[in-house]
């Protein structure tokens, strides 16, 4: 069996019309399938066991990469993902993007442990429909995969203020942290500077050349206000620690 195994749970083998169906909002409808990637086991746990006890929901597969989410995507054909932005093979705004590309239909929530401020703006730009902390209890995850499958955005309220701030130009660009100011590339390669990838890793990992990381490290660097490749190398992992 290969690792991309599927950590896969229940991939049906009939079509839609003779999966399971649930009465969901008063309307008869087929179980909604939920994929979980993130590569730690005991979250993945733990979500399995919340939505296997949620009426109309099947838990359809999980994985802890990249590489395995792409691979178990085009079997299981989730209705929902659930995506943790940290994951070992790269970035979760790299995979939404994706994945999308090779199931446009697919619905996105990022659970995760980074601030929502910092990456609630740039899940949604790559595709996702909603943004829920790690911190947040399985009652609320709940609400937040049913709002997105209602044709919903799911963000906490001060989120979706801090927003519409934004929007009108009321929230100065002074007000925004350091690390938020970085573009969605200078994330990826802090992340990964931060999971102790080399300059080189860096740049295969991400299909460009070195020159390219050096410059962006380079970016980095100027907008944290950091001297040091040295410095850059431990912000960054204190960084993706605390994160």
């Amino acid at each position: 069996m290969t690792r991309a195994r599927g950590i896969q749970l229940a991939v049906s083998k009939h079509s839609d019309m003779h999966q399971p169906t649930h009465n969901y909002h008063g309307v008869s409808m087929r179980m909604k399938k939920i994929m979980i990637i993130d590569d730690h086991p005991l979250v993945r746990i733990g979500f399995r066991l919340m939505i296997e006890t949620e009426p109309g929901f099947s838990l359809c597969c999980e994985a802890a990469s990249i590489d395995e989410a792409l691979a178990l995507i085009r079997h299981s054909s989730p209705d929902l993902a659930v995506v943790d932005l940290s994951l070992p093979d790269g970035s979760g705004l790299d995979l939404i993007k994706r994945m999308l590309a090779k199931r446009p239909e697919l619905l996105v929530l990022v659970y995760s442990m980074h601030d929502e401020d910092l990456f609630a703006e740039r899940v949604l730009l790559a595709g996702a429909k909603g943004y829920i902390n790690k911190q947040e209890g399985g009652e609320q995850v709940i609400t937040a995969i049913k709002q997105i499958l209602d044709g919903k955005i799911y963000l906490s309220p001060e989120m979706t203020k801090y927003l519409k701030l934004k929007s009108s130009g009321d929230l100065a660009e002074s007000a925004l942290t350091p690390v938020e100011q970085l573009s969605n590339r200078e994330m990826e390669v802090f992340e990964l500077i931060g999971h102790g990838a080399t300059t080189s890793e860096i740049a295969s990992r991400l299909n460009l050349s070195v020159k390219t990381i050096e410059s962006h490290r380079a970016n980095i660097k100027s907008k944290l206000g950091l001297r040091s490749s040295g410095e850059l190398v431990r912000h960054a992992v204190q960084w993706t620690l605390t994160a």
